[in-house]
């Protein structure tokens, strides 16, 4: 019987965002404006598909983005946490579900050497095309109202949780850590026995705070951090319960 551990990524595993992160490799380090204004609300995706072909376009390369990337610094506390995730592997079953795409998780996961800590990572699919540009697609697609077209990760999570348990796998407990407002639709899928672990100060936090005053039901705890040794501590709470 494991443990289920579900990360976000970006300002949760890594302190920044993926997606604006890599404006710095950008000429002048920003955007032209009408890149800028043409984001529409819900279409994040597709908004980043021009912002790498803008960068394309400029000439930035595979390795210059990557540098990039793997100079995002992580999260306080978040190398510790996924070192006891690895020692104690047997314990607990780890997954991301992130609005990011897999060729930046993967140089991320790769270059700080904690690939082995995750097993799986549902995100945005990217690859470099031909021209040596970066290409991102939805990672589904979903019918919930509350999310992005591009990806629901209650959906996500209500798969995995499903498939595994079609596998034998049925988990005792699902410890959600993340931060931002995609983080709240599959937190309503969590039940009693597990933890919403949001991060103090963003907006997964906040808007569960809303909730609780709204006394709009939810079943799970609510356990909020700053560092990754926060969570520690609460897991090694949980393990020995």
């Amino acid at each position: 019987m494991k443990i289920l551990l579900v990360f976000d990524f970006d300002n949760t595993i890594i302190d920044d965002n993926s997606d604006t992160w890599i404006v710095q490799c950008a000429p002048e380090k920003k955007l032209p404006i009408e890149l800028q204004d043409s984001y529409e609300k819900g279409f994040w995706t597709e908004f980043m598909g021009r912002v790498f072909k803008y960068l394309g376009d400029k000439g930035v390369r595979e390795d210059e983005m990557k540098r990039a990337i793997i100079s995002m610094p992580f999260t306080p506390g978040m190398v510790e946490l996924l070192n006891f995730i690895r020692k104690n592997k047997d314990k607990f079953d780890c997954i991301i579900i992130s609005d990011s795409n897999s060729v930046f998780i993967d140089w991320v996961l790769e270059a700080s050497n904690v690939h082995d800590v995750f097993d799986k990572v549902f995100t945005n699919p990217a690859a470099f095309d031909s021209d040596g540009h970066l290409t991102v697609e939805n990672y589904h697609a979903h019918s919930c109202t509350r999310c992005p077209p591009n990806l629901c990760k209650n959906v996500v999570l209500v798969e995995f949780v499903g498939k595994q348990l079609q596998r034998g796998v049925n988990y005792t407990q699902i410890v959600y850590i993340g931060d931002g407002g995609n983080d709240v639709c599959p937190v309503t899928f969590l039940k009693k026995n597990d933890v919403v672990m949001p991060r103090k100060g963003y907006t997964l936090q906040k808007t569960l705070s809303k909730m609780s005053q709204n006394l709009e039901p939810m079943e799970s705890s609510v356990v909020s951090w700053s560092s990754g040794v926060e969570i520690i501590s609460h897991l090694q709470f949980l393990i020995k319960e």
